[in-house]
């Protein structure tokens, strides 16, 4: 067994493997050296600066930090180096030991062309397609007339959904050919493209495969990822609400066929989509660990690092096949550093606050078991993150914050839990995907699993707006915007030196909550506060026939909100808004915020009359849409551009972002620089 093991990875997952790991070694740019996995590694050395290509990437810098801590082995994570079969017979040419499966199995797995001649070699069900690269668009159409429409015509070496098109007749397949071929060769270097069927309502369902190097190879079970935005997994769960166990086995046996065929020796990903009638057809096989792995490691009670590191190390599997479980359900969500609001653009900066929900699940724990789950002091939450309150979310790396994960009796449970565990998330200073997240867990369709890849594309069309977020009792959060507002009360009615006749009157019964509009279009609702009880933390509040009963001893200024309404637990988040009145109550529950006032109802009139301020002008400029690098500025002063122009590029956590005008005008003037760092709505370009 190695002595120390050097982590060549970053965020969330170097610290995962921290974990497990007895001792580590990080590596870091210069842009993560205050970056959490660092601070938890046992030793940590500096690679080079932040962009990947001058320091995650570069494999003679983390062999020279192996070489110079004493490290016996490298577990790569996921991204990075950690699909680089070059890479890994690098570090066994130099007696390193790679904590990932051998090369060959890397390389055989990681051409898509060639993963799926090995596939039906080895008697794995492949989508009806061709096999071999395509030359030119003209050939393109004729294949796929021939397998039949809609196909899919995709590069050999991408992933990411990057060079990927979806074709429903001829001249789709013309055009999608010579565009994902461009795209293939800008993004990969490798413009081969092939072309194979396009499943009709696909799910994506992918089976965990664990193998050692005496020969063992077993299936843990599957994870259902059909909830994707743009290619990009969103929630994952395990099990899938969709397959019978029929379908499991013969998806598990194929998966471990297919490892068998490669020599696989460590944790693997074999992908499936599935069709509606559950036929199933082998997509690719991912030869690293998932970001979506706790999922399995909740349902199985296995440590996956473990696994790894152990195979990586000689030892064989001591389980067989009949020993894995499949215990309870168990849910992921990627919180993401995205404005959902702003079509999903990145969002950089400091995390002002940062507390994720009380978590008492580790990797690799049997959580459905024992007194504790009984009594209900177990929660079966598990927060996997590689930030911290005060740190920094760098532009040059991908969005995601955490993993937040859940682990429940049965989905039912697991959904409460999720959207229960989201409530109690703490984000500031960022924008994050959890009001996304909300929506997702409370649509009727996942809710009775009814969806597909498709999903978020079909209800989502038109982006995400606050309104797509339901919330099946809004009023709720106007009686705790009055909840709050009372008990402010009692504590102002307590402060000394108030004038005669002019003290706050705490137990004035009748009062009126604003929800503040976005164009000055309120919504009163006249409210009765009666029974408050400041000893017990409790009040009634009356909003037309409906009484809402709340218990809560969370203290005023405290942002998180716990307690009981009517019978029911709740955690809810609530803090002075200063966005738009600075006297304005937020609260967020189940994804849906409000800001809100609490008046006395001759305040209420006279607001009522205020005329409504509208905000400064803003289309003669061109402004930032998220934080990040400006890497161009495309136009000059003076100049004429027609509408699709580009005018400026911004690079933000890995994706570059083009800029294009929406009509024509005149460049005025040139507000930031190139290399700037810009703000969120930072003025770039002025027109006249």
């Amino acid at each position: 067994m190695f002595t120390k093991i050097l982590i060549a990875n970053r965020g969330e997952i170097a610290c995962r493997v921290i974990q497990t790991a007895r001792k580590t070694v990080a590596v870091y740019s210069e842009a993560d050296k205050e970056a959490r996995h660092v601070e938890l590694a046992d030793e940590a050395v500096l690679l080079g600066p932040a962009p990947s290509r001058e320091s995650y990437l570069v494999a003679d810098k983390i062999i020279a930090a192996c070489k110079a801590t004493g490290a016996q082995a490298v577990h790569p994570g996921y991204g990075f180096l950690s699909e680089n079969a070059a890479f890994a017979q690098r570090l066994e040419e130099e007696g390193i030991a790679f904590i990932g499966p051998k090369h060959y199995s890397i390389a055989a797995m990681g051409d898509k062309i060639a993963s799926k001649k090995l596939a039906l070699e080895a008697k794995v069900n492949t989508i009806p397609g061709y096999n071999n690269a395509i030359d030119t668009p003209e050939q393109a159409v004729e294949i796929a007339k021939g397998i039949g429409y809609p196909v899919m015509i995709k590069a050999s070496a991408g992933g990411g959904g990057k060079g990927l098109r979806v074709a429903f007749n001829d001249k789709e397949a013309f055009e999608g050919f010579s565009s994902c071929r461009n795209e293939a060769r800008n993004s990969f270097g490798d413009d081969r493209v092939f072309i194979e069927k396009y499943v009709l309502e696909p799910r994506h369902i992918e089976i965990q495969v664990l193998g050692d190097s005496h020969g063992n190879v077993l299936y843990l079970n599957e994870r259902e990822c059909s909830i994707q935005r743009r290619h990009q997994k969103v929630i994952e769960e395990a099990p899938s609400p969709f397959i019978s166990d029929a379908t499991r086995k013969a998806m598990g046996e194929q998966a471990v066929a297919l490892a068998k065929a490669v020599k696989y020796q460590s944790a693997g990903t074999v992908e499936f989509v599935v069709g509606k009638d559950q036929d199933f057809y082998f997509l690719e096989m991912n030869t690293r660990l998932q970001v979506e792995h706790p999922v399995t490691e909740c349902i199985t009670g296995l440590d996956l690092v473990e696994q790894m590191i152990r195979v990586a190390a000689g030892e064989a599997l001591t389980f067989q096949q009949e020993d894995v479980k499949r215990e309870g359900w168990a849910i992921e969500c990627r919180i993401n550093a995205e404005d959902p609001f702003r079509n999903f653009l990145p969002s950089t900066g400091r995390l002002v606050r940062y507390a994720p929900p009380a978590a008492d699940l580790v990797q690799g724990t049997e959580t459905l078991q024992g007194p504790a789950y009984e009594k209900g002091r177990f929660g079966g939450v598990r927060v996997d993150t590689g930030v911290y309150e005060g740190g920094e979310i760098p532009m040059f790396y991908d969005s995601m914050i955490a993993k937040l994960i859940v682990h429940g009796r049965d989905r039912t449970e697991a959904i409460a839990k999720m959207r229960e565990a989201l409530n109690g998330f703490v984000i500031r200073g960022i924008s994050s995907n959890i009001p996304f997240q909300a929506a997702l867990l409370a649509h009727p369709k996942f809710v009775t699993g009814e969806f597909n890849t498709g999903f978020i594309a079909e209800h989502y069309s038109h982006g995400f707006k606050a309104e797509d977020v339901p919330h099946d009792d809004p009023l709720f959060l106007v009686a705790l915007a009055a909840f709050v507002r009372r008990k402010a009360r009692e504590r102002a009615a307590g402060i000394s030196g108030q004038l005669p006749g002019h003290g706050v009157n705490k137990d004035a019964p009748d009062l009126v909550v604003a929800v503040l509009g976005a164009q000055g279009d309120h919504v009163y609702h006249p409210v009765k506060v009666s029974g408050y009880d400041s000893a017990l933390g409790t009040a009634n509040v009356l909003l037309g026939d409906k009484i809402y009963a709340i218990r809560s001893h969370t203290k005023l200024g405290d942002l998180l909100m716990t307690g009981v309404c009517n019978g029911l637990p709740f955690t809810a988040q609530v803090e002075r808004s200063a966005n738009k009145n600075p006297l304005a109550i937020r609260v967020a529950h189940n994804g849906t915020q409000i800001d809100a006032l609490v008046l006395n109802p001759r305040a209420a009139e006279l607001m009522k009359l205020m005329p409504y301020k509208a905000p400064p002008d803003t289309s003669k400029s061109l402004l930032s849409p998220m934080p990040g690098l400006l890497a161009d500025v495309s136009v000059a002063v003076g100049q004429k551009v027609q509408a699709g122009e580009k005018l400026a590029v911004i690079e933000a956590m890995k994706m570059e972002n083009i800029l294009v005008a929406v009509q024509d005008c005149v460049v005025a003037e040139i507000l930031a620089k190139k290399g700037e760092s810009l703000s969120v709505d930072q003025p770039i370009l002025r027109f006249e």
